[in-house]
């Protein structure tokens, strides 16, 4: 929630926290990712843009393929107009997530070629680019916690600059986290968005 939100929670529970509740209650029957396809373009409609970037971000959490959500953003046309679901395309190319990237919109996942296992260090964490993604990749003898560098908050890059020893911190609302096992340790309550990963001869692969 915004500062303001927040603020008013404390201030006035009697009269926000009821709206919260009816929000929910309103979707109960929706399942997570339908709920937040519908929240993305109220914040459309609204041109709220830290509630676009949220819920566009929540969707995502839940399932919602780059397809479908500009498949809602069209559909709802004739609430929106074309000037608002072309504000909102603007933000999602400023926020630059690669499953948008239009050679990645019909893309199926696979396994990836990260890196030569004998160049990720032990008990350290190793930043590598890997076909339009950067990752976070901490290794533990055999084991590898391969992670993706968007931030789960609003996909914020985080660069490698932000990583000291292995605390990660988000440069946009600092969130922070421990990359020896992926959980939030500051700020935020998700942890690093982790993918799939095998070793074959050399080298580490990793799935998305």
């Amino acid at each position: 929630m915004s500062d303001a939100l927040n603020y008013l929670v404390k201030a006035r529970p009697d009269a926000i926290k009821p709206y919260f509740t009816f929000l929910k209650e309103a979707g109960r029957h929706l399942d997570d990712k339908t709920r937040n396809l519908i929240s993305v373009i109220t914040k459309v409609h609204a041109q709220t843009e830290q509630g676009f970037r949220q819920y566009l971000t929540r969707a995502l959490r839940e399932g919602a393929t780059a397809h479908e959500i500009l498949d809602a953003l069209l559909m709802a046309f004739p609430a929106l107009g074309l000037a608002k679901i072309v504000w909102a395309v603007d933000i999602i190319l400023d926020m630059d997530i690669p499953e948008f990237h239009p050679e990645n919109l019909d893309a199926k996942p696979m396994w990836h070629d990260a890196a030569a296992t004998h160049k990720i260090l032990d008990q350290a964490v190793t930043y590598k680019h890997c076909d339009g993604r950067s990752l976070f990749i901490y290794r533990d003898g055999d084991n590898f916690k391969v992670y993706d560098s968007r931030c789960p908050h609003q996909v914020t890059n985080i660069p490698h600059l932000a990583l000291e020893g292995l605390t990660l911190t988000c440069p946009k609302h600092d969130w922070s986290f421990d990359v020896s096992s992926g959980a939030c340790i500051d700020k935020g309550n998700r942890p690093l968005n982790r993918f799939d990963w095998k070793v074959e001869g050399d080298r580490l692969l990793v799935h998305w």
